[in-house]
């Protein structure tokens, strides 16, 4: 598992010069982890971490760039940021 959120890490890293490799990193872990409990919550079978891993992948691309003005936007991000010492 840590493989692949090193290779989504390095890519989010490539595409948003903004970002730490560490904060890459822990933007690839809540990504995940939202795309999964959101999916779960909805009822939808656990389609596997190949799934997962390719939509994460698409958001990369999609909003990589622009992914730390998220932050200004959404309180729960930015919590979780913060107490990683990302952000103040």
């Amino acid at each position: 598992m840590n493989e692949i959120y090193q290779r989504l890490a390095e890519r989010l890293y490539e595409k948003n010069e903004h970002l730490t490799i560490d904060e890459a990193t822990t933007w690839v872990e809540l990504l995940w982890e939202d795309f999964e409990t959101t999916r779960a919550k909805a009822g939808h079978d656990y389609q596997g971490k190949q799934v997962t891993e390719q939509i994460v992948l698409r958001w990369i691309d999609n909003y990589g760039p622009r992914l730390h003005e998220f932050v200004a936007t959404n309180p729960k991000y930015k919590q979780m940021l913060e107490r990683k010492r990302y952000f103040h």
